[in-house]
């Protein structure tokens, strides 16, 4: 039975009716990757022309798939004063939300910023973190289209680059009460590894996870690890915007890829993504999306670790 599964079309793993569905959704996911890493946004660092003309489009695509601003926000903008060394810079997250049948909510977050344009050359980022950007929007269509068990919060930081200041103000003042937030997905480079290897990170502290962490798919080999903190440098747990989720003591998944020779470089245009494994990546993210959104009580995924805790 494993085998047999382990062959099922990625039409029917991304939920499509069709082939032609599915190839359709795979030109929007890579085709919102290959604009918001095209010279037009110079880099989209934060605080820029860039970032605003990102904000233009990423707004657009949210319209276009109908999700809504949360109501406690007005808008899809959530503001926040990114601090610098010797400035003070408007920062902006882009916030939506699909209702699910329980008030519990899951948080699924990528960041939208890059380096900018260094010594007249422009970081497109489109690995970091276009790609995680291109997934989110892709989820967001399916989940407007299926309605979750759990309500889903769609969060689009800025900032992430300056230490990720756009999470820290998400959930330092909270769009919903903090409680409510029973997990966060996060997703920060998921289209360029030559391995075919995408990483799961978060179950060093949430062994629970694990069983979630399961997938239909051969194209991607989804491994977990680079979160026991001995590990140091490898231990990604608050290398991205889960950190600040991790330091309110919110459950986390991380999905990423070991740094490549583009990272933080010029190179890291859509051009030298790996667009077949990315496609595939996005597919395996949400199965394991929808495999954790069947339990309609998420709290009690890590109520074995909450006693624990209570020891």
């Amino acid at each position: 039975m494993k085998r047999l599964l382990l062959m099922i079309p990625l039409a029917l793993q991304l939920g499509c009716g069709s082939v032609k569905e599915t190839k359709t959704v795979n030109s929007q996911l890579l085709k919102d990757v290959e604009i918001l890493s095209s010279d037009e946004y110079e880099g989209r660092k934060s605080g820029t022309k860039g970032s605003e003309m990102s904000r233009a489009y990423l707004t657009k695509r949210l319209k276009e798939i109908g999700v809504a601003p949360l109501s406690s926000l007005g808008a899809y903008e959530q503001n926040f004063e990114i601090k610098g060394r010797n400035s003070i810079t408007k920062g902006v997250n882009l916030v939506s939300y699909i209702k699910g049948k329980t008030d519990d909510v899951i948080v699924i977050s990528a960041h939208y910023d890059h380096i900018g344009v260094i010594k007249n050359e422009v970081y497109n980022g489109a690995d970091d973190n276009a790609s995680g950007v291109g997934a989110l929007l892709s989820f967001a269509k399916y989940f407007k289209e299926h309605q979750p068990n759990n309500t889903l919060i769609f969060a689009l930081f800025d900032a992430e680059e300056m230490g990720l200041q756009g999470a820290k103000a998400f959930v330092a003042t909270p769009p919903v009460a903090l409680d409510k937030i029973k997990l966060n997905i996060n997703m920060d480079m998921i289209s360029h590894n030559h391995k075919g290897e995408l990483y799961a990170v978060g179950t060093f502290k949430y062994p629970q996870l694990k069983k979630y962490l399961i997938t239909t798919n051969p194209n991607v080999k989804l491994m977990l690890g680079h979160d026991d903190p001995k590990l140091g440098h490898d231990d990604w747990t608050n290398q991205s915007d889960q950190g600040a989720f991790n330091a309110k003591n919110i459950p986390f998944i991380y999905f990423g890829v070991e740094d490549h020779p583009d990272y933080h470089k010029a190179t890291d245009e859509f051009k030298n993504i790996n667009k077949e494994f990315y496609v595939n990546a996005v597919s395996v993210i949400q199965e394991v999306i929808l495999n954790i959104d069947k339990q309609r009580d998420i709290q009690a995924i890590f109520k074995e670790n909450l006693q624990m805790k209570k020891q």
